[in-house]
């Protein structure tokens, strides 16, 4: 019995310090003593746009297919063909978007950054950087998460054209029963420019969790090799579920209420 409880209070303390971590780390972002590193800064706005990119827009596209292929057959199996733009719609912009793009922020990217600490911290870099007089959790981390907020918001718009592109490639042109013209009206109807506001503020809440835990993570390894793997796993756990409970409270807080549906009188 004494496990089952030792494991809890183990998960209530790592959210405790990893609460804290990413605290210190905000602090150092609003505060602007970032912008002393910002050449670093800029150099990982490189590696995300050089390294993510490409894959986060591949994964994106391919489940934006999948939402307009479910809504065009769902409308077909209803009698309204003619509607399957408001399951992409609401599919692409609110939901499978900002999942498929936290799933590959925590398998990329977070993970990527749990490494490449990890790495530094058993090889005592991270420990060489304090003794040259370096604050390593303002060059390390707060640079990463600095150049996350520059650089995800236009990946993430792009990636939300990406998912409507596919949308209308499965709906109009694979299964063709709506045509160009169709499916757009519907399609655009049912969403609008808070929608997209909403949407990219899910995406970006994610994003910055993502980076905070995978930073907590990477920092805070230890072990050799086989701590730095067991770490990134940690954060792929950690992430995966933070990415669902954002994402259920920011269907909740932004369309709970009023789905803002062009239906009825």
């Amino acid at each position: 019995m004494a496990g089952w409880f030792a494991l809890p209070r183990e998960w209530i303390s790592s959210f405790g310090e990893i609460a804290k971590f990413s605290g210190k780390i905000l602090g150092q972002v609003y505060s602007l003593r970032v912008l002393h590193f910002f050449g670093e800064t800029l150099r990982q706005c490189g590696v995300l746009i050089l390294g993510s990119t490409l894959v986060i827009w591949g994964l994106v596209f391919i489940v934006g297919l999948q939402c307009g292929i479910e809504g065009a057959y769902f409308t077909r199996a209803q009698g309204a063909p003619a509607y399957a733009g408001v399951f992409a719609a609401w599919c692409d912009l609110r939901e499978i978007v900002p999942y498929g793009f936290g799933y590959m922020m925590s398998a990329k990217v977070g993970t990527g950054i749990v490494a490449e600490l990890g790495s530094m911290r058993i090889s005592d870099e991270i420990d060489a950087l304090e003794v040259m007089g370096i604050d390593s959790v303002l060059f390390l981390c707060a640079t990463r998460l600095l150049a996350s907020w520059l650089v995800l918001p236009f990946m993430y718009m792009a990636a939300v054209g990406a998912g409507f592109f596919a949308s209308y490639l499965a709906v109009v042109q694979q299964i063709g029963e709506v045509s160009s013209g169709g499916f757009s009206l519907i399609f655009w109807m049912f969403q609008n420019p808070p929608d997209l506001l909403y949407s990219v503020i899910k995406g970006m809440v994610m994003a910055t969790a993502i980076v905070l835990v995978g930073c907590y993570y990477g920092y805070h390894a230890g072990g050799g090799p086989v701590g730095v793997g067991t770490a990134t796993a940690k954060s792929m756990v950690m992430n995966i579920v933070l990415v669902h409970l954002i994402g259920m409270l920011g269907t909740q807080v932004f369309w709970g209420a009023n789905p803002r549906a062009p239906i009825g009188g």
